[in-house]
């Protein structure tokens, strides 16, 4: 069997300073990274009562965890800087932003960049939409009709009608083109039922957060491909990508080490109730807890804080984070390849930790690229 083509990408908040982001770039130039993609956030998940030197060194950098810079605006920035590496967002949604101004933002950026820009789209996350005065509720049914949208915009010029529960267009003109070969690609992220037919229905890509073993990836991307062929879509056409968090040092002692840091706990109390059960536990925010999606980290003191990271079991890394030396890392890896994935996008959790780790993290994302790439 031939290998598959693996693509490699990362992940990261656009935060000041503007410097951060030229470093990232040419750094993703030189490890002949694949994608860069950035968050469309106005807070983090990391609270400001965490917030402090012994929590991460990028305290030192940025006063809040909060500050963002506006992933439009960015975007445009970095495409002159982007050479053949690809850029987009990870992920957006239509409830802050309406569809027709999605897709008008993404076709723009298409004409500035040398490859096709990726808008990866989901429901939305609750922090980014309730503390606003935004309503969260039936972000599925308002994404639905938003692929709709975004998709004439993408393959269509002229008027736009659209009478939905949501958006309403009547004659509403869009004729900014692109050429096929670079016209925006849509990755829908989320991993309900329904989200995967939205994906088999709407999508050019699949990005779920990697919070759940191989197997289970396998399984929702049958889902997705099964939705394509009902509507009479190629499911191949459609690229399997996943956003891993990465914990990785030089040894097997340092990277154990790391998964003790409060930092790194904290991911476990993102992690959903479900990967909890799974280890034999029960999450402290209950068996409903959809994980980051649900979570607003300001309304939660530092003491509540301490303790949920407090509960987080030692066994929930192995299932919720790609963590290891980088050959350990690449084993875990491949075996999502062998169930589909065709396109990781890293999210960098170690390089959070200290700086030291941060320079380990860019040497392991080009060992582990070089590997999956090579086969």
């Amino acid at each position: 069997m031939a290998q598959p083509n693996i693509a490699i990408g990362v992940t990261v908040p656009p935060k000041p300073p503007l410097g951060s982001l030229r470093q990232l770039m040419f750094a993703a130039r030189l490890l002949r990274l694949d994608s860069v993609l950035i968050w469309d956030h106005i807070q983090d998940f990391f609270p400001t009562a965490l917030w402090t030197k012994d929590f991460t060194w990028m305290a030192s950098q940025n006063a809040s965890p909060h500050e963002f810079f506006e992933f439009q605006v960015t975007l445009g920035w970095l495409a002159a800087r982007a050479g053949r590496v690809r850029i987009g967002v990870a992920a957006t949604e239509p409830i802050r932003r309406h569809p027709v101004v999605i897709a008008q933002a993404m076709l723009t950026l298409a004409h500035m960049t040398k490859r096709r820009p990726i808008l990866a789209i989901g429901a939305g996350e609750r922090e980014n939409i309730e503390p606003y005065g935004l309503d969260f509720r039936r972000g599925v049914s308002r994404l639905e009709e938003a692929l709709q949208i975004i998709q004439r915009c993408f393959t269509t010029t002229g008027p736009i009608d659209f009478s939905g529960e949501f958006f309403r267009l009547e004659h509403g003109r869009f004729d900014l083109t692109v050429s096929t070969k670079k016209r925006p690609e849509i990755w829908v992220a989320g991993i309900g039922p329904r989200m995967l037919q939205l994906t088999g229905r709407y999508g050019d890509g699949w990005l779920p957060v990697g919070m759940m073993p191989p197997e289970e990836y396998a399984t929702k991307l049958e889902a997705v491909r099964a939705a394509a062929r009902e509507a009479g879509r190629d499911p191949a056409a459609i690229t399997p990508a996943i956003q891993s968090f990465l914990v990785v040092a030089p040894t097997e002692e340092e990277v154990r080490a790391m998964l003790q840091t409060k930092i790194v706990r904290y991911f476990g109390v993102l992690a959903p109730a479900e990967l909890w059960k799974r280890v034999g536990y029960q999450h402290p925010l209950g068996d409903g807890f959809r994980g980051f999606f649900d979570f607003v980290p300001e309304r939660f003191s530092r003491a509540d804080l301490e303790e949920m990271i407090s509960m987080v079991p030692t066994e929930l890394a192995s299932q919720g984070l790609i963590w290891g030396t980088p050959e350990q890392a690449i084993a875990q890896l491949r075996a999502y390849v062998e169930a589909g994935v065709r396109h990781f996008v890293i999210s960098p959790a170690s390089a959070m930790i200290s700086r030291r780790a941060m320079l380990d993290t860019i040497r392991a994302l080009r060992t582990i690229g070089k590997a999956l790439r090579s086969g």
